[in-house]
């Protein structure tokens, strides 16, 4: 059983020695050659206009956020789904029960209006 252990820790640290020597070559192989305009924040080709830290709405933030809780909620479901048969009454309550906080997470969303994209 150490024995996995030792092979374990070996390929941990075998990759971060990979890890390093892959920075270090390509450190040394990249081209140096700063800029002005290298420099300069990139906008798809279009020339920068004004400040490069401006503050975006909370109302983005607030949105991704919600796109995440409700994407997790969907990985949690399908294994569920798979095994629907299986579970039985408790699996099928258990699940009701996160269902139903969520929704009620989505209900107090749409009510403070966070889901709207524009005011």
């Amino acid at each position: 059983m150490f024995l996995d252990y030792l092979y374990a820790a070996g390929f941990a640290i075998a990759g971060f020695i990979f890890l390093l020597l892959a920075l270090w070559v390509g450190a040394l192989v990249q081209p140096k050659d700063p800029s002005g305009r290298k420099l300069t924040t990139y906008e798809c080709g279009e020339i920068p206009v004004g400040q490069p830290w401006s503050q975006f709405n909370i109302r983005f933030y607030v949105f991704a956020l919600s796109f995440v809780i409700f994407d997790i909620e969907t990985i949690f479901l399908v294994p569920w789904a798979v095994v629907f048969k299986d579970v039985g009454v408790v699996g099928y309550v258990e699940m009701a029960v996160f269902v139903s906080v969520l929704l009620l997470g989505l209900a107090y969303a749409w009510r403070k209006g966070a889901l709207k994209w524009a005011l």
